[in-house]
């Protein structure tokens, strides 16, 4: 059996927010997480979300959904944005419950490089933020 922590991070659509933020945590302190991350309604990963990240040499891919961890226990669920907060599934029991939205960067408009500067402004956001909860404990 493992010591490390489970950690799930949940999205409504899982291109983005949570792919990235399971990405750095598992990167940055996958020593002592066993990280997933899901949406409450999966969709593709953007292809933004997978530069901002392959720019830090970190390979994000496929979405999950929800759905897929009913039954399993996790020490920690993180919510990253209101929508997935607000329809988390109650089947994650005693796992300790962290909520703090952020941005959808796919929701900016303009040029290629605008969106892509968004996408790299909130994975910066979410290192900063699980750098500072993972050392909380």
């Amino acid at each position: 059996m493992s010591d490390k922590k489970r950690v799930l991070i949940l999205c409504t659509g899982n291109s983005a927010r949570s792919q990235m933020a399971e990405g750095l945590l598992r990167h940055d302190a996958g020593g002592r997480f066993e990280v997933e991350s899901a949406g409450t309604r999966p969709s593709a990963v953007r292809p933004e979300a997978i530069q901002a990240m392959r720019e830090l040499g970190i390979d994000i891919s496929a979405s999950k959904s929800v759905e897929e961890f009913a039954g399993q226990s996790f020490d920690c669920v993180i919510t990253v944005c209101d929508s997935a907060r607000e329809s988390c599934p109650v089947f994650f029991g005693s796992a300790r419950r962290i909520h703090r939205s952020f941005e959808d960067p796919a929701s900016v408009r303009g040029t290629q490089e605008e969106r892509l500067a968004a996408f790299r402004r909130v994975r910066d956001q979410l290192r900063l933020y699980l750098a500072e909860l993972t050392q909380e404990g």
